[in-house]
């Protein structure tokens, strides 16, 4: 019997085993000293870093990213903004030529002064206390050690370093003349580049997305005791800082120097960013199961003033012109930032997985939004960006795709999710009616209600417009390859969204949302690809979805569905549709007849292998035999009279991306 048990027990823990995929990840523990002097905007660091190598490769060399190398005149990323500033567009609606500049870098670094720029000067550095020799290539640090390191094995790297801080150009840097915040601190230390199944990853910072190692920091900060900070990681010291950090009731101890030093731990993060500035107003929440949502904006009455003084006068009017009012407003609007974070939690949290940290952070600073662990910077207090950069907490913090390669996983997903949350918050609210839900998506109980809008319709349009204008390139491009900053942004951001929404229509909204958290769970803190996530949407809608990712992924192929003809033959009727474009895909045709009855005739794709479960009961669904990607038409016959029918449409929810749809409906 005990033998018998034993085996039941191992064979347990083999399927156990197996329901988590099995890849390996690098280690790492920074330890950090940071001394900041806010008089030349430079820091002076020792980074410990201990890097565990769990992968089957002897490693002879390692590269560190230097981010703050890129701010300097006739870098790559530069060279690579004044070249794209070359590229015009078109024309927009007033007829002004439109050109493919980064508005927020264009050609700003070239004019940055010595004083201006920024930088990362390696000191000296050693592994286990052996020096090393290095070559500084940029914004890449190659380093050939005097020693492999071994499969399996651990090392320690100690570097002294210094940095100057730019002056605020793209996501970090100092002084933002928009914000008036004084220090945006990310990709500010000297980080090891990732290692993975593919090997290395020195990216150079060229633009775009960014790709790290999780393990845990230890970070101490040095600076001027005036200065407010915020970012990644959970304060140790904070009944010596203060500044509404400290637990209610606690008396704040501050040494007599002229500097705090403020220290975070951060566990399992893959980056470390922090802000810091002398008039930050500090906010704090407590959201479901004692999450802590910290919220710190500029509240620098001088620079608000001068905000205020520079709007038009339609806009000062709605304030009467009164710096109270204005004052209330920012005050307002930050507040409105904690509050719907608490509100939303609960939402994203049953519809993308749990949270994993103690808390999060709405920064203001930087030059837009940008997503860190723990903590995002965004410019302004504006809801859709605060909800957009904290969703990069599922879909990059801890899914963490290597956003080079599937930039349209982290921004596509992450777009995807922050309008629903956003459409939740506004019915919370009451900004919004509340709409009947399939799964997380806001979608109809019924088709009867077709007045209907489809919440990612701007993500649609925008991508209709990237197909038609001749810039497109297919997503599986490198995000710093594209052509354009046109063709990344719309691909990244609007097409990875059509993606999850129409992969709704494919398999079913629920089943798609199903698809979500499975993923979320079998993959987080590993770095799934694209196959890893499209295994899972396999496994889950018991259907084949090879092709989904082979056309909408792989290629710039255009889905074109139509009406073609409807005829009468012995009292039954018959209806043509027609495949017009180049990607085949799976078609729902309603039926509206005179009496106002509906039916939903359902055609899979013959690719797929399978079909998707009901998503309208109240209709009653017609399954017919699956449509061959090869034949170009296809007839549907339905036992009722052609003069019974008094409308016909393709796609009624319009979820999926038909290029032009002014065929897909038929009026009688």
């Amino acid at each position: 019997m005990k033998y018998t048990a034993l085996f039941v027990l191992l064979f347990v823990c083999k399927d156990c085993l197996f329901a988590q995929p099995d890849r390996w990840q690098q280690k790492v523990k920074y330890t950090m000293v940071i001394d900041m002097d806010v008089n030349i905007h430079r820091l002076t660091g020792k980074q410990k870093l201990e890097y565990t190598n769990n992968s089957p490769d002897t490693l002879h060399t390692v590269f560190y990213h230097l981010y703050f190398n890129a701010f300097q005149p006739n870098s790559m990323m530069d060279a690579r903004s004044r070249e794209l500033g070359k590229i015009v567009l078109g024309k927009d609606k007033e007829g002004k030529t439109v050109i493919d500049w980064d508005k927020r870098v264009s050609d700003r670094i070239q004019n940055l002064k010595p004083d201006e720029i920024g930088y990362q000067k390696i000191l000296s550095l050693k592994m286990n206390g052996a020096v090393q020799s290095y070559k500084v290539k940029e914004t890449i640090l190659e380093v050939k050690l005097s020693q492999p390191v071994l499969p399996r094995s651990k090392v320690v790297f100690d570097m002294d370093f210094e940095a100057q801080v730019p002056l605020q150009v793209r996501r970090s840097g100092r002084d933002n003349p928009k914000t008036g915040v004084k220090y945006s601190m990310s990709q500010w230390y000297p980080k090891l580049c990732e290692y993975d199944y593919e090997g290395w990853h020195p990216t150079p910072y060229i633009a775009r997305e960014f790709y790290g190692i999780w393990g845990d920091f230890d970070v101490k900060i040095s600076i001027d005791k005036n200065f407010v900070l915020g970012g990644t990681g959970y304060l140790q010291n904070a009944s010596q800082i203060g500044y509404n950090y400290e637990m209610p009731g606690t008396k704040v101890v501050r040494n007599s120097g002229n500097k705090l030093t403020w220290h975070f731990l951060a566990p399992n993060v893959h980056d470390f960013m922090w802000a810091a500035d002398a008039q930050y107003q500090h906010i704090v929440r407590k959201a479901s199961k004692g999450t802590l949502i910290h919220v710190l904006y500029n509240r620098d009455q001088a620079f608000l003033q001068e905000q205020l003084n520079a709007l038009s006068n339609t806009a000062k009017a709605a304030f009467n012109n009164d710096f109270k009012k204005y004052l209330e407003n920012v005050d307002s609007q930050w507040t409105k930032v904690a509050d719907a974070a608490v509100v939303v939690l609960p939402f994203i949290e049953k519809h993308f997985g749990e949270y994993p940290y103690q808390q999060y952070s709405f920064i203001q600073g930087g030059d837009g939004g940008m997503e860190y662990p723990m903590a995002t910077l965004i410019s302004g207090s504006g809801l859709g960006t605060a909800f957009h950069e904290w969703m990069h907490s599922w879909f990059q913090m801890i899914l963490a795709t290597n956003e080079s390669l599937y930039s349209w996983m982290d921004e596509g997903f992450t777009s995807y999710a922050e309008t629903l949350v956003m459409e939740y918050y506004n019915q919370q609210s009451g900004s919004k009616p509340a709409q009947g839900q399939q799964g997380a998506s806001p979608r109809p109980q019924s088709l009867d209600s077709l007045a209907l809008v489809n919440p990612h319709d701007s993500a649609y349009y925008r991508y209709f417009n990237l197909a038609m204008s001749g810039f497109e390139e297919p997503m599986t491009t490198h995000a710093d390859h594209f052509n354009t900053n046109y063709a990344y942004s719309i691909a990244s951001y609007s097409k990875g969204q059509v993606f999850m929404e129409q992969l709704g229509y494919i398999t079913g909204a629920a089943v798609r949302d199903s698809i979500l958290l499975e993923y979320y769970r079998l993959w987080r803190f590993k770095h799934p690809n694209v196959n890893d996530f499209m295994r899972v949407a396999e496994k889950i809608s018991n259907m084949k979805l090879d092709w989904y990712r082979e056309y909408w992924v792989n290629t710039t192929k255009l889905i074109n569905y139509g009406i073609d003809s409807l005829w009468e033959e012995n009292g039954k009727t018959k209806i043509r549709l027609k495949n017009n474009g180049e990607m085949p895909m799976p078609v729902d045709l309603q039926l509206t007849f005179n009496d106002g009855s509906k039916e939903l005739h359902y055609i899979p794709m013959y690719l797929m292998f399978g079909e998707k479960p009901i998503e309208f009961p109240s209709v009653p669904r017609m399954v017919h035999e699956a449509w061959k990607w090869t034949h170009p038409t296809y007839i549907i016959e339905i036992n009722r009279k052609a003069g019974d029918l008094s409308g016909i449409e393709i796609d009624p929810t319009k979820r999926m991306a038909d290029i032009d749809r002014r065929d897909n409906k038929v009026t009688l």
